[in-house]
């Protein structure tokens, strides 16, 4: 990977800040939450659960996106995302007593994903928390707790935490395999964050480049789909562009036909198995002469690409997302910027968002 120019040195912000700290935030968590972890799997494989079910609101379910490709690839689960209202609001628990229960949360205080973990912990399931705040309401329903250890997050838009969760869930799953080459993985991952973060003058570029975007399609697919929400997420909170992610296959399905000259697509796309699929679209958009900004480590796609936002290789396809999210976190900062919008209090928004 061609190292880029020096990183700009734009005015401070709260988001900025946390960004950056990504990479030191991976690393405490390798340091703190590794045994932890490693003792999580082991009473994982005595409950020996016959599903996994994760819940999450905002980037949590993004991150809960990313477990449901983690468990079902790595640990060959059946997993699912809950859907907090058949509890909250229809009274209808699902039996989970057969259940390994994953509730993510920034914060700890959504009573929907508490409620959730009451309902299954009651019903015999063996519950998990990821989150950021120890002895919160979350972690102290849920019967263990993974911890982000990324510190206050001030920013309304979360980043470094969802990056936290990420790596929690991909730690817990390499540790569920017994695979130590899985395990060892993780501690490539806070540097490939860190050389990516070079990308900011890059994003920075295309931000100016889009300041005028009002509407634009986020695609990705596998591991990257969930960051691929998150992403569209971002550019919603921050720059109010109607941003709407897809996997590349139902993107086909029909919403391509929205895309003529100038549409902006941002292509999710690092080296891995569904590489293959996101460049057919990357061919099929240049012949509808759209716009398109590629997140890929991949030469050839990234050459069809208008702009591209680099990624570093050397990371196994199920790990790219962590490096993946954080030239879209930059673009979306940047961008916010180039319109002159607030970064870290974005309109209507609160940091924690309490909803049943």
């Amino acid at each position: 990977m061609t190292r880029p120019r020096k990183t700009p040195k734009p005015a401070p912000s709260v988001l900025r800040s946390e960004i950056v700290s990504q990479p030191q935030v991976l690393q405490r968590i390798l340091r703190r939450e590794r045994k932890k972890a490693l003792r999580l799997a082991q009473a994982i494989d005595h409950f020996d659960p016959q599903l996994v079910l994760i819940v999450g609101r905002g980037s949590a379910d993004n991150a809960g996106l990313y477990g449901k490709y983690l468990f079902g690839a790595h640990n060959r689960q059946i997993v699912a995302l809950a859907t907090p209202s058949l509890i909250t609001r229809y009274g209808a628990a699902p039996d989970l007593s057969r259940a390994l229960v994953v509730a993510i949360s920034q914060s700890g205080e959504s009573y929907d994903v508490v409620e959730t973990v009451e309902a299954a912990r009651a019903s015999g399931a063996m519950t998990v928390a990821v989150t950021n705040t120890e002895g919160s309401p979350l972690a102290n329903a849920a019967s263990e707790a993974l911890l982000c250890h990324a510190g206050e997050e001030r920013s309304v838009a979360a980043t470094k935490t969802y990056t936290a969760q990420l790596y929690l869930l991909a730690l817990l799953s390499a540790a569920m395999t017994g695979k130590q080459t899985l395990i060892d993985h993780l501690d490539r991952v806070p540097d490939a964050v860190r050389e990516t973060l070079d990308q900011e003058l890059e994003a920075q570029a295309i931000a100016e480049r889009l300041r005028y975007l009002e509407q634009c399609a986020v695609v990705g697919r596998g591991f990257c789909y969930g960051s691929a929400f998150e992403i569209a997420l971002k550019l919603a909170e921050l720059t109010y562009v109607v941003a709407q992610p897809y996997s590349s296959a139902d993107f086909r399905h029909g919403p391509i036909a929205v895309v003529d000259r100038g549409f902006c697509v941002l292509l999710l796309a690092p080296k891995g198995k569904v590489l293959p699929d996101l460049e057919e679209l990357a061919v099929e958009l240049g012949r509808r002469q759209a716009e398109v900004i590629a997140i890929s480590n991949a030469a050839g796609l990234c050459k069809m690409a208008t702009r591209a936002l680099r990624l570093p290789s050397g990371l196994p396809e199920h790990l790219a997302p962590l490096p993946c999210v954080v030239p879209g976190q930059l673009l979306a900062m940047h961008l916010c910027r180039a319109k002159g919008l607030p970064l870290d209090t974005p309109r209507g928004l609160n940091k924690v968002t309490r909803t049943r």
